[in-house]
C-alpha cells in the first residue's frame, strides 16, 4: 500500500504542469512572515536529512511550507536551503540544492543546525550520516550514528525570513560559501517537490488564515500532511500583519511598475533631451565655428585680394609714372638734341645763307660791258666758289630760311660786287700778253 502511494505521489509530480511551482522565480514587493517556532519531529530512519520549513509565495499569497526530513538524491550530499533575498525593488526566492557543501541561504536562522552558516547537523563518514542530537531530534534505538556536540549560534537569534530590504538580515557569503554556491550542483528530488505542491494546496497553510502560525508546521515525511507525525508550530515568530489584499497588492505592484516605467521614462526622455541638446549645441558650434572660419577665410581672401588689387594697381601707377617719366625724359633729350643738333646747324650755316646775295649778285655779271677784257671774265672761279653752294644744307634748316627777308634787302646786296676786285688780285699771276700789255 506505501509502494502505491509513493508510486501515486510520483505521477502526481509528472503531471503537474510548470504554472503549479509558480512559487519559484516569483519577485514580490512584500516581505514575507516571520519564521513560525516549533519542534522538529523525529528523524524516520538513517539517512534522511532535514528541510527546514519556509513561506512560500501562491496566487493567494505566502503560504508555509512545512519543515520535514527528506532522502538526498545520492549519498555524500547536503541540503542547502532556498531563501528570500531583496534585488532592489522587490523580493526574489533562491531556489535550494543539494551538493558536497553547503551554500550561502541568506543568514537566515532556520534552526535545527541550520543557525544562518553552514550546517551543523551532521555529516557523512563512510557512506553514513552522522546525527548531531545537540540539534536534531533522533531515536538512538533504531540509528547509532550519533553524537553530541553544543553549537554556538554565531548569528543574531531572531526569526526573519528574508536577506536584505528593510528589517532584513544583512549577511554576505563567506568564502567557502562562494566556493559551495559555483560548485556542482543537483536539484530539488521528485520528493521535495511534490511536497511543496501538496503544501500549496493546503488552505489552512495560507500566511493570511494562520496568521504566520501554521497547524502543520513540519512533517516527519514529504507530503504527510496529517498523522502523528505532524508537528504544529508553537507560535509565531513574530506579530503577524496582515499584507494588503490582493487587489491592493496588486494595486500597489501596479502603482511601483508604473512609477518605475515613468521614472524610467523620464530617464530616459531627460537622457534624449540633454543628449538633443547636446547635439543641438554641437551642431551649433560647429556651425558658428564653420561660419566664423568661412567669415575669417573670407575676410582674409578680401585683405589679400584688396592687397594684391592695391599692391597692382601701385605698381601699375608706378611703372606708369615711371614710363611717362622716361618718355618725358626721353622727349626732352630728344627736343633738347634736336633743338641743340638745329642751333648748331643754324650757327654753323648762317654765313654761307648770307652768301646767297653774292649768288644774286647779278648786277655785277651786268658789268661785263665795262670790262671787255676776257681776263675779267676769267674771274668766275668766284662763281665757282660751290663751297658756299654747297652749304645748302643749311638751307634745308628751316629756321635759317626765315632770314631771307635780310636778303632782298638788295642795296645792301650791290656794295658786295666789291669782293670781286679781292679775286682779281688773286688771278693776278695770268700771264701777261705779249707786249706787255694785260
Amino acid at each position: 500500500m506505501r509502494k502505491i502511494r509513493l508510486l501515486s505521489l510520483a505521477l502526481l509530480i509528472l503531471a503537474m504542469s510548470a504554472a503549479a511551482f509558480a512559487q519559484f522565480g516569483v519577485s514580490i514587493t512584500i516581505a514575507p512572515p516571520a519564521l513560525p517556532i516549533y519542534t522538529q519531529p523525529m528523524v524516520p530512519a538513517a539517512g534522511y536529512l532535514w528541510m527546514p520549513g519556509y513561506w512560500a509565495y501562491g496566487d493567494e499569497g505566502y503560504f508555509w511550507v512545512p519543515g520535514t526530513w527528506v532522502e538526498p538524491p545520492t549519498v555524500g550530499l547536503l541540503w542547502t536551503p532556498g531563501y528570500w533575498g531583496w534585488g532592489g525593488n522587490a523580493f526574489a526566492w533562491n531556489e535550494g540544492y543539494w551538493g558536497e557543501q553547503v551554500g550561502f541561504y541568506g543568514g537566515v536562522n532556520y534552526g535545527f543546525g541550520y543557525g544562518g552558516v553552514g550546517y551543523e547537523g551532521g555529516y557523512w563518514n563512510n557512506g553514513a550520516f552522522n546525527y548531531n542530537r545537540s540539534v536534531n531530534n533522533v531515536n538512538v534505538t533504531n540509528i547509532t550514528n550519533v553524537y553530541n556536540k553544543t553549537v554556538i549560534n554565531e548569528t543574531t537569534v531572531n526569526h526573519v525570513s528574508y536577506n536584505g530590504g528593510e528589517g532584513g538580515i544583512t549577511a554576505r557569503p563567506t568564502a567557502a560559501e562562494e566556493t559551495a554556491m559555483h560548485g556542482q550542483h543537483t536539484p530539488a528530488t521528485a520528493m521535495q517537490t511534490a511536497h511543496v505542491h501538496t503544501a500549496s494546496t493546503n488552505h489552512a497553510l495560507l500566511a493570511s488564515v494562520n496568521q504566520g502560525r501554521p497547524a502543520i508546521a513540519a512533517t516527519a515525511k514529504p507530503g504527510e500532511l496529517s498523522g502523528s507525525g505532524v508537528v504544529a508550530a508553537k507560535q509565531a515568530g513574530a506579530p503577524y500583519k496582515a499584507p494588503e489584499s490582493k487587489a491592493a497588492t496588486k494595486a500597489t505592484e501596479n502603482k511601483a511598475a508604473e512609477n518605475k516605467a515613468a521614472t524610467t521614462k523620464a530617464t530616459e526622455n531627460k537622457a534624449a533631451e540633454n543628449k538633443a541638446a547636446t547635439t543641438k549645441t554641437t551642431e551649433n558650434k560647429a556651425a558658428e565655428n564653420k561660419a566664423a572660419t568661412t567669415k575669417a577665410t573670407e575676410n582674409k581672401a578680401a585683405e589679400n585680394k584688396a592687397a594684391t588689387t592695391k599692391a597692382t594697381e601701385n605698381k601699375a601707377a608706378e611703372n606708369k609714372a615711371a614710363a611717362t617719366k622716361a618718355t618725358e625724359n626721353k622727349a626732352a633729350e630728344n627736343k633738347a638734341a634736336a633743338t641743340r643738333t638745329s642751333e648748331n646747324k643754324a650757327a654753323h650755316a648762317q654765313p654761307a645763307t648770307h652768301a646767297q646775295p653774292a649768288a644774286h649778285a647779278q648786277p655785277a655779271a651786268h658789268a661785263q660791258p665795262a670790262a671787255h677784257a676776257q681776263p675779267a671774265t676769267h674771274a668766275q672761279p668766284a662763281a665757282h666758289a660751290q663751297p658756299a653752294a654747297h652749304a645748302q644744307p643749311a638751307a634745308h634748316v628751316q629756321p635759317a630760311a626765315h632770314a631771307q627777308p635780310a636778303a632782298h634787302v638788295q642795296p645792301a646786296a650791290h656794295p658786295q660786287a666789291a669782293p670781286h676786285p679781292e679775286a682779281r688780285p688773286a688771278s693776278a699771276p695770268e700771264k701777261k700778253a705779249p707786249g706787255g700789255k694785260e
